[in-house]
């Protein structure tokens, strides 16, 4: 689900607000680092007015050469003193950046993975996987620059900037307001520039490139379709498309880019002039001796370089922004469904359960699509739901999984009420077997494990076989050590629901939910997949969604949705006896041949 991009001055206050709170992680050692860099950066405030002194030794002393030289040394080894100690502590601040900067990358990684793991089954339904792992991944590098920007180029920047003010004002104030004045205005327009100039540019360039990875992931993950209809050429064109308008953006973004760093020249050399003319005209006046004037000059070409620099930092903060933003949208997220915080691991035993007037509507629909339902299925019945596409079977076992929470009512597992259990423990008593079984690019051993990874390869083994499933793994050259291809490509359709069996029949689990899935599969595979469903079910309470209706006749029980509500309820036989019921009417025309067709 897309995420609303905020403004750009909340933009820019959210990521960095985001950022400081990893700092705040952090503290002492991103403390240490801005206090590194800030009397590294102090050298270059002050080594210009000792290159002043030394040009005073040797051009006011003339006559007195002794004097001369010792005032030259004295302000050499100054000089020298300050080169060290820059040296020494922008190693210190560069080297301590480093662990700040991959423990929060880490950190960021790990916790975006953990919400977007967590997000209801909606957003991930409407979400390009791709476009997902571009934004948290741009993201983090994006970090890297923020970090690198703010710590190690804008905070030392500003250090001597406001330092060479304080110093120059103290002894020439007219030279002080020229040097505040010009930052000011450069800082100012660099600013503007980037805010509200640029950063526009760059957010359409940063969503076409999220776009430009969902729509690859898109055609890369659907590739078996796209080979199936001979449609390379469809998608080269659509991702040419993507590709034109996400150049066209880049190339608007980098434009503005380059006009902004003109703009830029063009003040420092008005700021430069400026500062000139004005130690020309204090030596004029005779406040300013030749060792003073070189003194400002040098002052001047250190700080012409860091307002040069602080202008690509600023452009750079904001790119980082930009990159960020989508980053810092998954983070303000809900979750959707969450843990109480009183939330208890639920125990399950028998695995009764219960629809205690039960009211759910989808979020953002006025109906609800049930109304006071209430119904039981009693521990270790094998139930089927059928009834027309969108009646309601699927969102009946999404809510005892608690995918969803309900409106009003309860949903009570052994007299628990789902809502009060933590998640994890909810599920891990409930196994599923889906529809369209997906399988991790993983080993079959560690695919089969997945509901109990502590199993042992016995116990794998012997879940394989009740899944009728021991036998093709074992024809496989690497057995249960193959790796099956992204979502089980590798394997067939029937191979890969016997595996989602096996993963079921190792879960053990007390209650059991299958989406049908046979129809599809050829008559050698659907009876092997039958014959390991009805030995799955054994013991445990069942819930079945049926296409076909022939697959539940065995079965305990039959609810007949329609509408959002339970319609009919009862065994295949009582239910075929019922006249002019749903049931009876969508058995017959499952049941019935299909036409004749005639020629001519």
């Amino acid at each position: 689900m897309a995420q609303k991009r905020p403004p750009r001055a909340d933009a820019i206050r959210s990521v960095l607000a985001f950022t400081f709170r990893h700092w705040r992680r952090q503290a002492p050692l991103a403390a240490g680092i801005a206090g590194a860099i800030a009397l590294a950066t102090l050298a270059d405030v002050f080594m210009p007015l000792f290159a002043g002194r030394l040009v005073d030794a040797l051009t006011l002393l003339p006559n007195d050469r002794d004097a001369a030289l010792e005032s030259a040394l004295a302000a050499f080894a100054a000089m020298v003193g300050l080169g060290a100690g820059m040296v020494v502590m922008r190693h210190v601040a560069w080297s301590g950046v480093i662990p700040l900067t991959l423990r929060i990358m880490r950190d960021v990684g790990q916790d975006s993975f953990h919400r977007v793991q967590r997000f209801s089954t909606d957003w991930h339904a409407n979400s390009f996987a791709g476009s997902v792992v571009r934004k948290i991944t741009r993201g983090m590098w994006a970090l890297d620059t923020l970090n690198d920007t703010l710590l190690l180029a804008l905070w030392p920047s500003l250090v001597v900037l406001f330092g060479t003010m304080l110093v120059l004002g103290l002894h020439w104030p007219a030279m002080g307001l020229v040097i505040a004045l010009g930052t000011t205005v450069y800082i100012g327009m660099t600013v503007m520039f980037s805010t509200l100039y640029i950063a526009p540019a760059a957010r359409l360039s940063n969503a076409w490139d999220t776009r430009m990875g969902g729509t690859l992931a898109d055609a890369v993950g659907c590739n078996a379709v796209v080979k199936a209809f001979g449609a390379e050429s469809r998608e080269d064109d659509r991702f040419a498309g993507v590709l034109g308008k996400w150049s066209r953006r880049t190339a608007r973004t980098w434009t503005r880019h380059t006009r902004h760093s003109t703009v830029q020249l063009a003040v420092l050399l008005l700021i430069r002039s400026s500062v000139v003319a004005t130690a020309l005209w204090l030596w004029w006046r005779g406040q300013a001796t030749p060792g003073d004037v070189a003194y400002v000059l040098t002052t001047y070409f250190v700080v012409h370089g860091y307002l040069r620099d602080i202008g690509m930092h600023i452009n750079h903060l904001q790119r980082s922004v930009n990159e960020m933003e989508e980053l810092v949208a998954i983070h303000a997220e809900p979750l959707g469904v969450e843990d109480r915080p009183d939330a208890a691991p639920i125990r399950i035993g028998k695995g009764e359960v219960r629809f205690d007037h039960v009211t759910f509507r989808y979020g953002g629909h006025t109906t609800p699509l049930y109304h006071d339902l209430s119904l039981t299925i009693p521990a270790g019945q094998r139930v089927g739901l059928v009834g027309p596409s969108g009646s309601g079977k699927t969102t009946f076992v999404k809510l005892i999984q608690r995918l969803y929470d309900v409106t009003d009512g309860r949903i009570l597992i052994d007299g628990q009420s789902v809502a009060g259990a933590t998640q994890q423990s909810l599920r891990s008593h409930i196994a599923i077997v889906p529809q369209e079984p997906i399988l991790f690019h993983r080993t079959l051993a560690e695919n089969i494990a997945y509901g109990r990874p502590d199993a042992t390869m016995e116990e794998i083994e012997q879940a394989a076989r009740l899944a009728n499933a021991h036998d093709f793994i074992a024809r496989l050259p690497k057995g249960y050590a193959t790796l099956v291809g992204e979502r089980g490509i590798k394997l067939s359709g029937g191979e890969r629901q016997r595996v989602a069996i096996a993963r079921a029949f190792l879960a053990d689990a007390p209650i059991l939910i299958m989406d049908e899935a046979t129809s599809s599969l050829d008559s050698e595979s659907e009876a092997l997949i039958q014959e390991a469903i009805e030995r799955l079910m054994q013991g445990r309470t069942a819930i079945v969604i049926a296409h076909r209706l022939s697959t539940v006749r065995t079965l305990d029980r039959i609810l007949v949705f329609n509408h959002g509500r339970v319609v009919e309820d009862g065994s295949h036989a009582a239910l075929m006896h019922r006249t002019g019921g749903l049931y009876r009417r969508l058995f017959e025309q499952q049941s019935a041949p299909p036409p004749l067709r005639m020629n001519g």
